[in-house]
């Protein structure tokens, strides 16, 4: 068995120590943490099956695959063919889709944004310098002479003594408001905000919701690589173009007028404008201490938005299971893409997704296959592809705050988002290690295949709140997020690295993330293979996981479980 790259005692609580990693028995066991892990055997796993439907997703004909398109209608018919052929039944009675409600709003016609003190205007243009959206269905938008405000890193948590608003109104008001927690910069994961490992906080998701709250009618984040994980190709070309958001009805939540981000060095100019610098500003905001700043200058740019309603679809399958039909084990990944966005050099305005994430679509149909050849589990196998996620998780959370299946009654799930075709690697990353008991469950199946387990290298990207299991995780289910590993067979981590580096750089929400005829299948393939085995095993068991003792997501699951008459 191959040695662990890693010690357990920071990974998995107290009975998922190093020592009783390595000494796990096979079979069907009272394994780690107390939980019954049986054994499962590897299968064969198509990889033409992988290979054909991330080629078809990703061929220009599905257009990126944006929500309410036509490349959504030739998704969907074809994720409904395929888990029909797998030997799936349909997930929602007797169809194969879930319905959600969402609003299209395109925006156009950009004036600049406008920056004054009074005697001089700072004018910045639309994408190069800055992007902004509106979440209202207004058909024109105005921030009109707004005044401005630093708020730090826009955070509001009375649980952790902090409060980046405090002594401030900003009711009609700009926030400007710098990206992830505080304490991104720790060596460690020791902090307010849990040092480097960025939390619920650092997501923009976040900001924008917390300076609607606050009353504010604009929200601009300082885009800076480093903390928000991505350049800014990556901002312009996912905030321009239609953008997808949950229909509201009558009584939406507190939306700003704009959210938008501006470039770093255009922040670095606005405040010099104020008489500020952004580096102490920055340095300051990392404290509890800070208190806001008023910067004399007022903020101001329109523009207009064509309105669209329609119904996206989430595609649902479901195995039954052979001895507790209902009790569900969930495997999710999102469909969906940008559509047209920012072209290319070359002019192509294509953004495909072919990495992210045709080629986690497509596992749910290969994995299905290979689930339904080996017949029933125990338990039923939920796979659910799920839309919108490229908007805010939207799919994943109509789907947790409307479940098919009782949350109650599932045992816990996995997703899969954007798998990287480099080659077979040593290890797998974990994303949000040490969270829950399905770490168990993982280890085992890392011991039976061989491999270390690598802590996500990157905690500050707080890539465990940027995928669809976040918003199961948020209503208490369990889940699992794992990522391709870091330590390649040919060239090891530094080859890993390298990889990551020019996937984020040249193709991450670009036109360039295309299918490729020699990629390398076999590291996909046997991430399969342990995503097989730990789907498997936990429809087998007859444990119930739930989060650590400590989680965020703790207590959500337990009143849950308390409440339910079946179930946990």
């Amino acid at each position: 068995m191959m040695k662990r790259a890693i010690g357990l005692g920071g990974l998995v609580a107290g009975a998922l120590a190093l020592a009783g990693c390595d000494s796990m028995m096979a079979g069907s066991t009272d394994g780690m943490d107390g939980m019954d892990i049986p054994e499962v055997e590897p299968v064969e796993i198509s990889e033409d099956t992988m290979k054909d439907i991330t080629r078809t997703l990703s061929s220009d004909e599905f257009e990126g695959r944006m929500p309410g398109t036509e490349g959504e209608t030739k998704t969907v018919a074809l994720l409904t063919e395929r888990f029909e052929a797998a030997g799936l039944q349909p997930g929602n009675g007797d169809s194969w889709v879930q319905e959600v409600p969402l609003v299209e709003i395109t925006g156009k016609n950009f004036a600049p944004l406008t920056i004054t003190n009074g005697e001089t205007d700072l004018v910045y243009d639309f994408g190069a310098e800055w992007v902004g959206v509106t979440y209202r269905e207004d058909a024109s938008t105005q921030l009109a002479n707004s005044e401005m405000v630093f708020v730090g890193y826009g955070i509001n948590a009375p649980e952790r003594g902090w409060n980046d608003y405090e002594g401030v109104d900003v009711t009609g008001k700009t926030v400007v408001i710098l990206v992830n927690d505080p304490d991104w910069q720790s060596v460690d994961l020791e902090g307010p905000f849990n040092g480097r490992a960025m939390t619920f906080y650092g997501r923009w998701t976040y900001k924008y919701e917390e300076a609607a709250r606050q009353g504010a009618a604009g929200a601009i984040i300082v885009h800076d690589t480093e903390p928000a994980s991505y350049g800014w190709n990556v901002v312009e070309s996912s905030w321009s173009g239609p953008q997808a958001y949950p229909q509201y009805g009558e009584n939406p939540p507190p939306r700003t007028t704009m959210n938008g981000w501006v470039q770093k060095e255009v922040a670095r100019e606005i405040l010099a404008a104020a008489g500020q610098d952004l580096d102490e500003l920055s340095v300051a905001a990392k404290t509890g201490e800070f208190q806001a700043v008023e910067l004399g200058l007022s903020a101001s740019t329109s523009f207009e938005s064509d309105i669209r309603t329609f119904a996206s679809q989430n595609v649902i399958g479901i195995l039954p299971g052979s001895e507790a039909p209902d009790e569900y084990v969930i495997h999710t990944a999102h469909w969906d893409h940008l559509g047209r966005c920012k072209p290319a050099p070359d002019g192509d305005d294509i953004c495909n997704g072919a990495v992210d994430n045709a080629t986690g679509t497509a596992a749910l149909v290969a994995l299905a296959e290979a689930h339904a050849k080996a017949g029933a589990p125990k338990r039923s196998l939920v796979f659910l592809a799920v839309t919108a996620e490229e908007s805010g998780l939207l799919g994943a959370y109509y789907y947790a705050s409307n479940p098919i299946f009782p949350l109650d009654q599932t045992v816990g799930g996995i997703n899969m988002d954007a798998f990287q075709v480099a080659g077979p690697a040593n290890d797998v990353t974990v994303v949000g290690p040490g969270k829950s008991q399905l770490d168990a469950f993982l280890i085992a199946a890392l011991d039976s295949d061989g491999r270390a387990l690598t802590p996500n290298p990157n905690p500050e990207a707080g890539y465990y709140y940027r995928s669809d299991h976040f918003a199961f995780a948020k209503q208490g289910v369990p889940m699992l997020y794992i990522d391709g590993g870091e330590d390649l067979v040919d060239g090891g981590r530094d080859a890993g690295a390298a990889v990551a580096k020019d996937y984020t750089e040249n193709r991450y929400h670009g036109p360039k993330d295309e299918f490729n005829e020699e990629w390398d299948w076999s590291g996909v393939m046997g991430d399969l293979q342990l995503y097989y085995r730990i789907g498997r095993s936990i429809a087998q068991s007859t444990s119930w996981p739930n989060w650590n003792d400590g989680d965020e997501f703790r207590a959500i699951r337990d009143e849950s479980c308390a409440s339910a008459e079946t179930g946990c």
